[in-house]
């Protein structure tokens, strides 16, 4: 992605005839977001282990806090990087990975540690949201040739086995103690959601089945089963039993309560990325994609634009906040769609999710995405501080070029 490019100022011609995705203009800009995020994001590396925040200008915040999903993510995503040969991602993934195995993993108890302060346990909980995100780090480090890859995804696929995939379901349970006794019987689809990611990227690393194979039982059980009997929006919380806790309400931005939109657009791309994996062979896939994604985009999109954050079970708008993250997600799922299906309802949707993008997340001046919006549209810093992430919008950009429902990742 480091090619000298002449700046593109939109993401394309708002008249252009046909499909973005064919479209050299947008391909160009979505190229040159890519390189854009990850130049931003280069300010993360500090000599000290791990990777520092950022502020909204690129500059680090003085929390020397880290939590494994933060890690995780920036070792997948510099990766990415260097597939596309950004200028120093590899040394990112090795410090990554680096700070994975030496200072995150827990070589008292197994597994990894959810936070951190300089190498010091802050969290010592074990949760398979953490957890499926080392199994995504370790796979994206494979397929950019890091020598400690395998090992890491060896290392956690016995650990993912061993605490968290209960067999006679087919998902993931969620959390532990650090030393591996229980402190709730919470199950949760947003971990088997990203578990569905990692597995599928563990496949294409590693082209061994089971991944595939546990991948299809989690769809299952979420899209096969529960998205019809909800009117094809998911339940995001369960007992330990797996029936639906509709009462739950946690942590607000792991486990909030009522439904997730944005879940339901990342489940739709994947379930595709899965059937195209699979040798689409199951007739169903494509619709029951589409079902989720337009159910969401009809609840979720605000009068004002931009989606909400949560919903009511009937899909009345529960939480109007306007994050980042689902648009990116929409994005995805919009151009999922268009490599499958190439309809104009979906280049309509996939334009105006980049507009909306592009008026009111990309920061322009400073580099990176703002992370939330207020009821005026301004950016706000009332939930997150400065810019966490590079994950969700770098995929935005990376996916959408590739062309291709499967394997983007080696595109």
């Amino acid at each position: 992605m480091n090619d000298q490019m002449t700046p593109v100022q939109q993401p394309g011609p708002s008249d252009a005839a046909g499909h973005w995705l064919q479209d050299e203009t947008h391909l160009a800009w979505l190229k040159q977001q890519g390189e854009a995020l990850l130049s931003f994001f280069d300010a993360s590396l500090q000599t000290d282990p791990g990777f520092c925040n950022l502020d909204d200008q690129g500059n680090p915040l003085p929390t020397t806090i880290q939590e494994l999903h933060s890690t995780t993510r920036m070792v997948h995503s510099y990766a990415l990087g260097a597939l596309r040969g950004h200028p120093g991602a590899e040394q990112r993934v090795d410090h990554g990975m680096a700070y994975l195995i030496n200072h995150h993993k827990d070589h008292e108890y197994g597994g990894f540690v959810w936070g951190l302060d300089k190498g010091r346990v802050t969290d010592g909980r074990k949760l398979a949201y953490g957890h499926v995100f080392v199994l995504l780090a370790a796979s994206s480090a494979k397929l950019a040739g890091h020598p400690d890859a395998e090992r890491l995804i060896t290392d956690i696929t016995d650990v993912l086995d061993r605490h968290f995939w209960e067999d006679d379901i087919g998902l993931f349970c969620d959390e532990w103690n650090r030393d591996w006794t229980p402190f709730s019987t919470y199950r949760g689809m947003n971990a088997n959601m990203h578990g569905v990611e990692a597995l599928l990227a563990a496949y294409e690393a590693t082209g061994k089945a089971l991944y595939l194979t546990r991948a299809r039982r989690i769809l299952d059980f979420f899209i096969g089963k529960i998205g019809p009997s909800e009117g094809w929006r998911l339940v995001e919380h369960y007992t330990d039993s797996w029936d639906i806790d509709r009462s739950y309400a946690g942590n607000h931005m792991f486990h909030p309560a009522g439904t997730t939109p944005g879940h339901s657009f990342e489940m739709g791309r994947l379930l595709l990325q899965h059937w195209d994996l699979s040798g689409r062979k199951d007739a169903n896939a494509p619709d029951q994609a589409r079902h989720l994604i337009e159910r969401g985009l009809k609840d979720a999109w605000l009068p004002e634009g931009g989606l909400a954050y949560t919903l009511n079970f009937d899909g009345s708008v529960a939480d109007p906040s306007r994050f980042w993250w689902p648009v990116t997600e929409a994005i995805n799922a919009m151009a999922a769609l268009l490599i499958l299906d190439n309809r104009t309802t979906d280049e309509h949707w996939y334009r105006k999710l980049w507009a909306f993008a592009d008026s009111h997340f990309i920061d322009h001046q400073n580099g990176g995405w703002f992370p939330a919006i207020d009821e005026e549209g301004v950016p706000t810093n009332s939930i997150f501080n400065g810019k966490p992430d590079i994950y969700h919008a770098l995929q935005a950009c990376i996916f959408p070029l590739s062309g291709q429902l499967s394997r983007w990742a080696e595109r």
